[in-house]
């Protein structure tokens, strides 16, 4: 059998690679080139990077200038989200969807799991952190990937009742997240203002993806009103937002506020930074969300009516659905650019991950040391962007209308006899 896959692998290989003498040169070329770039990268990382600017200010990257005190809170928050994902994977793969029967640890799975466990063992101890942080990282990886094999083995056994309130779950750890990170309900505030690093740039971009969204499909739907006010204020909002660029409206959200709004009720500058992003991502929604609803043919429409579902209902279970499908792809490409958008925040004084690192790079101790810097923030924003295309592409394929609804071939019934 092993003799038998790398015979098909030299095939397609062949095929594929070397298929012609001028394809055989070009891919020659292009394998010696990327040898070289990856040797060379490979010699700099690990003979003349300096690391130390990135073991000195690893808690500054990550939470910025949160109190040391405090940072339990941070802690218990990313084991709840470690032991949350761990049970929507598991349940995703374990669950049985569109009659086939769940596959608890698929090939991939176990490539991404070695990865994680791999990730954890050598990154904590390779940017030379505390024991103590590094057993935390540990402990909150074996709690992942626990989770994730118990949901799998186990999923079958749920009830289907408690199943339907599982997608609650992350709703409610949102907002017991938010709550730990800022305070209340007896712990102690913890102001916007001592919020930095990836901890404000997940918290930014999170808020503004969860709120964009509804807001986008609110004004896709206006724009295809027959209401003239609805749709032409639609249109307005949306082609204002899509002509004007992002870093005006960040300077025009925190000065104009504090002018229109009285000192008491002018929010934080974080949280006006936030309402903008939400508003500028919610227009490029919108525009995902309309073309999606011109994909839906008419008569899917006036078929739901015909059978007697009024208006709304007919518009919110037979023909949001498929266009949220069609869309899916350019909104979840808009959530990766929001994210990315959240760099800009440093233009405005305030100290996401970026402005920590232009922070960090500005000490005279570190000066020099722009590339290391750069590129573990080049990482950082790579695994998240992957993280969203990752949820993405596996939530196309749950929603794939065409994917075959049988494990096995139905065996067609003999006809009757006369």
């Amino acid at each position: 059998m092993d003799r038998a896959l790398m015979d098909t692998t030299i095939r397609r290989l062949r095929r594929e690679l070397f298929a012609t003498p001028l394809d055989g040169l070009v891919s020659i070329a292009l394998i010696a080139l990327l040898l070289a770039a990856a040797t060379a990268f490979l010699r700099w990382a690990f003979l003349q990077a300096e690391w130390a600017v990135i073991q000195a200010n690893s808690t500054l990257f990550a939470v910025g200038r949160y109190p040391l005190e405090q940072q339990w809170r941070l802690w218990l928050l990313t084991a709840l989200l470690a032991a949350a994902t761990g049970l929507s994977w598991g349940l995703l793969r374990g669950l049985p969807h569109r009659g086939r029967l769940g596959r608890p640890w698929p090939l991939n799975d176990r490539l991404a799991a070695l990865a994680l466990a791999t990730l954890a063992l050598v990154i904590p101890a390779g940017l030379g952190l505390q024991p103590a942080i590094q057993l935390r990282w540990w402990l909150l990886t074996a709690l992942l990937l626990g989770v994730r094999w118990a949901a799998g083995r186990w999923a079958r056994l749920l009830p289907p009742a408690l199943r339907r309130w599982i997608p609650l779950l992350w709703p409610v750890l949102y907002l017991l997240g938010m709550v730990l990170i800022s305070g209340g309900l007896g712990l102690i505030q913890v102001g916007p203002s001592e919020w930095g690093g990836l901890l404000l740039t997940l918290v930014q971009a999170s808020f503004a993806i969860l709120l964009c969204f509804p807001l986008g499909i609110l004004l896709a739907l206006g724009r295809r009103s027959e209401l003239p006010l609805l749709r032409w204020g639609s249109v307005l909002y949306i082609e204002f937002i899509r002509g004007a660029p992002l870093i005006t409206l960040l300077f025009l959200g925190q000065n104009l506020l504090g002018f229109l709004l009285p000192g008491g009720m002018a929010p934080d500058r974080v949280w006006r930074a936030a309402w903008v992003l939400t508003l500028f991502a919610a227009a490029y929604v919108a525009e995902a969300v309309r073309a999606g609803l011109a994909a839906v043919p008419a008569g899917q429409l006036e078929a739901a009516r015909t059978l007697g579902l009024p208006f709304p209902q007919a518009l919110i279970h037979v023909v949001l659905p498929q266009a949220l499908r069609v869309a899916l792809p350019a909104t979840v490409g808009q959530f990766i650019s929001l994210l990315q958008d959240t760099t800009l925040l440093s233009l405005i004084g305030l100290l996401e991950l970026l402005g920590t690192a232009r922070a960090v790079m500005a000490n005279p101790a570190f000066l020099g040391r722009n590339a290391e810097v750069y590129l573990v923030l080049a990482v950082l924003f790579w695994c998240c962007c992957a993280a969203l295309g990752l949820g993405s592409r596996a939530l196309e394929t749950r929603l794939n209308p065409y994917t075959s609804t049988n494990a096995t071939t139905a065996t067609p019934a003999a006809p009757a006899q006369a």
